[in-house]
């Protein structure tokens, strides 16, 4: 069985910092889980936020699969694998209205997490 979780939406700011900063005031118990200069992650509500920068990625949702559906659907749709700072490898797909959706699997992620 196939099974894909989804894993964050990511939005382009000029300022990762900022981002960061604003949405932890505004949404309580929101938590930074990663942060640097050009990408940031937060978690809210039950949801997970990536705030990247325009030139390094675009606006995106994300979903997880394992390593061999994510290798399966890359050949599927003859896509180059990115490895990522985290070890992540993940594509991107363009869907209908120019929107992006990032496939994503985690070193850390086993096969049965997925069953």
């Amino acid at each position: 069985m196939r099974i894909v979780k989804f894993d964050h939406v990511a939005q382009p700011v000029p300022d990762i910092a900022a981002a960061l900063a604003w949405w932890q005031r505004a949404v309580p118990g929101a938590q930074v889980l990663y942060a640097d200069d050009t990408w940031g992650l937060l978690e809210a509500g039950g949801a997970r936020l990536a705030f990247v920068m325009a030139d390094q990625h675009p606006y995106h949702l994300a979903f997880k699969v394992s390593t061999e559906e994510l290798e399966r659907l890359a050949a599927e749709h003859e896509a180059q694998i990115a490895v990522h700072r985290d070890d992540s490898r993940s594509f991107y797909l363009e869907a209908p209205g120019d929107a992006r959706v990032e496939i994503i699997a985690y070193p850390d992620t086993l096969e049965e997490d997925f069953e």
